[in-house]
């Protein structure tokens, strides 16, 4: 046997591998032993078929499977060995590959066209700056998260007279051009609607300080701007007839219903962060506040790394590599996608595989791993902002463990939580060290970064 790399230039190179007889004969010879011991051909009892007979059955196919499963080991164990740093997977050349007949042939030569990663170094220091954006906590961020509590223990009563987001019950009648009840027109008792969802300003008007027994005349195709979903529920017609429904209705208030949200308790502060964590309204806002702040200090570190990456390729530069052959690879990872496909995505994909090779040499360079409890960790922890998406804080920890362990059976869970692991270790160790441009900037601000 013998294994040979010749550089075709710095990006690619050829790599051949010559097999004789004697490299291979000992393994097709078991092979067909095996076959001869479990073979059951009409005429023969199991384990008599003659030799000459195997091997005229089966013997190319089992030759030509050891001599792939052979080239396969050799291939990825000279890579291994000798640490050639390669991109995709060896592909068969097209141009100098001999044919190859298991007929008649007992040594062979097999050819591979190999992309090469090129040769750069991706490093920083204190003279690169990357900005980095510290989210303001407004006292209004925080009453709004004491509100979403508040609303939990909330409850809902009935009042005389409508303000904003009051739900009003009442009669509904469509009226006629004299403005009368239309005879044979729609009437709805007991019908539900809420005047602030309303499109129209002046016929969300009509409502205003409206009280119990009111009669209110309002037109329902001008208030929802003839949104034929919106009419075709408020007057219980098909859809199709909604948007011709353009008469003005009557509406007699029969309840008026207001959520007034719950005050603020030990019970409150116990569900949100555990019992008697905090005791007042001031500390409970206090822990509210650092609670937001260090959602957006994930949310910052994740867009530092964005910046840094923007950074760290332009510092690199434009490399070189082996497009054709890279191209070969990419049309063999997508079988069921023709040239436009990958004409269409190449230059996006050299784009993510150089921040990929950058990502390689920073997480080896500062000796980033990520162990079991890394990932059980972060799993936890994309548990609770599940949680906390529902205004859930407090959520006890058996659950939180039983929810993350299912997380962990899915495979492409598990490999988010790495890459999530990864980037979180990295921005940590880039951060310490580039320089810094620390900057303040508000909530609205920062989430139009991400539009």
């Amino acid at each position: 046997m013998n294994v040979s790399l010749q550089n075709i230039d710095k990006v690619s190179a050829l790599l051949t591998v010559k097999l004789e007889k004697a490299d291979y004969q000992e393994k097709v010879d078991k092979s067909l032993k095996n076959f001869r011991q479990k073979a059951q051909i009409p005429g023969f009892r199991k384990g008599m078929v003659p030799m000459s007979l195997v091997k005229k059955m089966y013997g190319k196919s089992v030759l030509a499977e050891e001599v792939n499963k052979m080239l396969s080991e050799t291939v990825y164990k000279y890579i291994q060995d000798n640490k050639v740093d390669i991109l995709g997977e060896p592909l068969p050349n097209e141009d100098k590959q001999k044919e190859i007949d298991f007929d008649t042939m007992e040594e062979f030569e097999f050819l591979f066209d190999i992309a090469l990663v090129p040769e750069f170094k991706a490093e920083v220091s204190t003279k690169d700056v990357v900005d980095y954006y510290e989210v303001e906590v407004t006292d209004e961020m925080v009453d709004n998260q004491v509100k979403a509590y508040t609303q939990r223990n909330g409850k809902y009563e009935q009042v005389s007279a409508y303000e904003d987001n009051d739900m009003l019950k009442g009669l509904l009648a469509e009226l006629d051009e004299d403005g009368n009840t239309k005879e044979g027109g729609i009437q709805i008792e007991g019908s539900v609607m809420i005047p602030s969802y309303m499109k129209n300003d002046e016929q969300k008007a009509i409502f205003a300080g409206a009280k119990v027994n009111d009669v209110l005349v309002f037109n329902p195709h001008r208030a929802w701007d003839g949104n034929a979903a919106e009419l075709a529920s408020l007057l219980e017609v098909e859809k199709k007839d909604a948007s011709e429904m353009k008469s003005n209705f009557s509406f007699q208030i029969e309840e008026i219903t207001r959520f007034v949200p719950g005050d603020l308790t030990q019970e409150i502060f116990d569900q949100v962060f555990g019992k008697d964590t905090v005791k007042s309204e001031e500390e409970f806002r206090a822990k509210v506040k650092e609670m937001v702040a260090n959602q957006f200090a994930a949310d910052s570190d994740y867009k530092f790394l964005i910046d840094a990456r923007k950074m760290l390729m332009e510092k690199v530069g434009k490399l070189e590599f082996p497009d054709a052959l890279l191209k070969r690879i990419m049309r063999q990872n997508n079988p069921d996608k023709d040239e436009k496909f990958v004409e269409g995505n190449y230059d996006k994909s050299i784009e993510e595989l150089v921040w990929h090779l950058i990502k390689e040499q920073l997480v080896k360079a500062n000796d980033i791993k990520v162990e079991q409890d890394d990932i059980a960790n972060m799993a936890k922890e994309a548990t609770r902002a599940q949680f906390a998406q529902y205004g859930m804080m407090n959520v006890p920890e058996d659950l939180i463990e039983s929810y993350s362990k299912e997380m962990l059976k899915k495979q492409e869970r598990v490999e988010g939580l790495v890459n999530r692991v990864v980037d979180t270790k990295l921005a940590a160790a880039l951060k310490t060290q580039v320089k810094l441009n620390n900057k303040a900037i508000s909530a609205e601000e920062f989430n139009k970064m991400f539009e």
